[in-house]
């Protein structure tokens, strides 16, 4: 078997073409994560011309909330930390950071800003929900666009500190399950602080490496089944912490591979099953982080083509 990469690209094209149906109208909540989900996956591809760039600036563009600062998820939908975060990794990925006049990019930090409490933790919106995930969308927000100061970046290492289990993997929240998703976003968020020296490394890389099972695939805890998007949770988290040799990883690029759609392109959960934007970047992101398919190097901390990271500049490093 092999990586269908045109398949997947058109896949990925075409997608924004199905305005008739009524699926596409009830994932507008979603539609500027699936933006980012495509563009990267485009880009690890190496298709980084599929879309017109000036086309997905201005969509961009037409999704700011200029009443609570921020990025909505489509036009006129309220900010968001995540669609935040997906509209900041989008307009660097292109180049494109300095459209945003001071004004604009000033309220931004302060949205962002604005959505952390006094332990640490982030809010995604002004409705407070808390989350690691929030946590490491607000750093990795931060940090493209070169904000990170001592004042936000200590007490959120320290609610991370928190969320950590006695088998050395993370929860949501302080107490909550070992999830390998809240594991990423708790590494990577220590990773963008840091302070990988708070990670319990000998706890945390076994429990990563039970995370494959059977047949190749990742799940995301224990006795659950496979997913591909945990090629991308588990994988990064191991390439974070240097230890990618601890799963078979020709087992798991068989998987992935089993998962893609042949006819049509893009790539499910699992095999069989209905494909979607989002697992088709994680499976191809997995698969560049095992080196696979001469695909563009991704970085595992922030999900985006490895030499626009190399031009963010990385807190507490000289």
């Amino acid at each position: 078997m092999s990586l269908h990469k045109e398949l997947h690209r058109k896949y990925i094209q075409e997608l924004d073409s199905h305005k008739d149906d009524y699926a596409y109208w009830l994932t507008e909540h979603l539609r500027m994560n699936g933006l980012y989900w495509g563009i990267t996956a485009l880009f690890t591809l190496k298709y980084e011309d599929t879309f017109n760039k000036e086309e997905v600036i201005d969509f961009v563009l037409s999704c700011w909330d200029d009443l609570h600062g921020g990025f909505g998820a489509f036009p006129r939908h309220d900010s968001h930390i995540l669609s935040t975060l997906s509209a900041v990794q989008i307009l660097k990925t292109y180049g494109q950071l300095d459209i945003l006049p001071a004004t604009k990019r000033d309220k931004l930090v302060t949205f962002v800003k604005g959505l952390q409490l006094k332990d640490g933790s982030f809010e995604g919106d002004r409705f407070g929900e808390v989350d690691t995930r929030f946590v490491y969308t607000g750093l990795s927000c931060l940090s493209i666009l070169g904000e990170l100061t001592p004042e936000v970046v200590d007490p959120a290492v320290e609610f991370i500190a928190q969320c950590s289990n006695f088998d050395g993997a993370y929860g949501m929240v302080p107490g909550a399950e070992s999830h390998a998703a809240q594991v990423f976003v708790c590494v990577a968020a220590l990773a963008i602080a840091n302070r990988l020296d708070l990670v319990n490394k000998d706890m945390l890389i076994p429990w990563l490496s039970e995370r494959q099972v059977k047949g190749g695939g990742l799940n995301g805890r224990p006795e659950k089944l496979p997913d591909v998007c945990y090629s991308w949770w588990v994988l990064s988290s191991l390439s974070i912490l240097q230890s990618l040799y601890c799963i078979d990883q020709e087992a798991l690029r068989q998987f992935i591979y089993t998962c893609q759609d042949a006819v049509n392109g893009g790539i499910s959960d699992r095999p069989d099953n209905q494909t979607d934007v989002y697992h088709t970047l994680f499976g191809i992101a997995g698969l560049s982080l095992m080196g696979f398919d001469d695909l563009e190097p991704i970085d595992p901390v922030y999900c985006m083509p490895k030499r626009i990271v190399l031009t963010i500049e990385k807190y507490g490093r000289e």
